[in-house]
């Protein structure tokens, strides 16, 4: 393993050890700030929402008018995982494991790799490169952080890059559709025995996600539904004021989203009744787009793929890159190694891959001004 890929293991076992649920990326984000300072980087600091920044400029020399227009490399600062959970890191000879280590303190400390990659390779670049860690990628998110990148730096730029950590091979080029309601029924409640009779909100809701459940999905264009969180009711011998569910839609079609969309809010607005008052509210909304397959980003990725002895994949899937691509912009999302458990306690990343992967960022920040 070399010196380059040991010190990327090291700083992102040093991101893991930093609680960076999503709403709450603070002190993994100072963090990232002063490590880039440390870098000499210019332009460093934070946006509104919490975004970290930094500028790896262009050669030297280059006067504005010949400086090519600018590549955005970026990966998320959050996980999914709450402050409580035990972050200990297993280290072994081909793996390392840990909650987040791939998603995406993987991803985050590769913004660091291809920092030290173009300065010890000694490699000139012709415009400048924007490295971000952004907010605010899992969950309930919404891609705010993303909203706000691409807020800034709009078209005036040569491609957006993603970068997460447990991807390598993949090229999403298509930003899959997300929307995301939390459902709440409630009604006046009362005692199990005393006020038998009454609406339970429990009781609605469990008949209102069978109705949801029974929504017929299609396969063409692919798409999915998933109750996801259900809660409610006081305790067991009381009958249910309140209860909600948190419900993700999905398809590759924004259409079929939308009726899918639509099929949702009718059953809930049917729901409604005297003494149950039920409300849809959406909670996120993930907008789809895409690049085509031989457009010159993606062409550039498989070719870099195919010359590290990689398979590269051409996906669908719901990532940071989902704002550029909603905008018809340049934008892919990469990874920088193998693993698995995503999402889990169980997270690990493959250690062999990890200087493939970081070969495969250099040459397409490289090779995209070129395209």
């Amino acid at each position: 393993m070399s010196d380059l890929i040991s010190r990327l293991l090291d700083l992102a076992v040093e991101l893991q050890q930093i609680p960076a649920p999503t709403f709450r990326e603070g002190p993994r984000a100072e963090f990232v700030r002063r490590r880039f300072e440390a870098e000499g980087l210019t332009d460093v600091g934070m946006d509104e929402v919490g975004n970290v920044c930094a500028c790896r400029a262009a050669d030297e020399g280059r006067t504005t008018k010949d400086r090519k227009r600018p590549v955005i490399v970026t990966a998320h600062l959050d996980t999914v995982f709450p402050p409580s959970v035990d972050l200990t890191v297993h280290r072994e000879e081909t793996r390392v494991s840990g909650p987040g280590i791939g998603d995406n303190c993987a991803g985050l400390a590769g913004l660091f790799g291809l920092l030290w990659a173009l300065r010890e390779g000694g490699i000139s670049l012709p415009g400048d490169v924007w490295l971000v860690g952004n907010v605010c990628e899992e969950g309930l998110g919404d891609l705010r952080g993303m909203k706000a990148v691409v807020e800034r730096f709009g078209a005036e730029v040569q491609a957006y890059i993603v970068l997460e950590g447990m991807a390598l091979g993949q090229i999403y080029h298509r930003g899959l559709g997300v929307r995301r309601y939390r459902i709440r029924v409630q009604t006046a409640g009362g005692h199990s025995w005393i006020d038998y009779g009454k609406p339970s909100a429990v009781h609605e809701l469990a008949r209102l996600s069978a109705g949801l459940t029974r929504i017929d999905v299609p396969n063409e264009p692919r798409s999915s539904l998933n109750i996801g969180v259900i809660a409610g009711g006081t305790s067991v011998n009381t009958i249910a004021a309140e209860a909600a569910l948190e419900l993700d839609l999905r398809s590759e079609s924004p259409g079929a989203l939308e009726a899918l969309g639509e099929q949702v809010e009718r059953i809930s607005e049917s729901a409604n009744q005297q003494g149950v008052e039920v409300t849809a509210e959406v909670i996120g909304r993930r907008p789809a787009g895409g690049i085509p397959a031989d457009a010159p980003l993606v062409r550039l990725a498989e070719e870099v793929l195919r010359s590290l002895g990689e398979n590269p994949r051409r996906n669908i899937g719901s990532t940071d890159a989902n704002i550029p691509l909603s905008r018809g912009l340049p934008a892919i999302t990469i990874g920088l190694t193998t693993g698995g458990g995503a999402h889990t306690v169980h997270e690990y990343i493959n250690t062999a891959p990890l200087s493939r992967g970081l070969d495969q960022v250099v040459r397409l920040v490289q090779g995209v001004w070129k395209v």
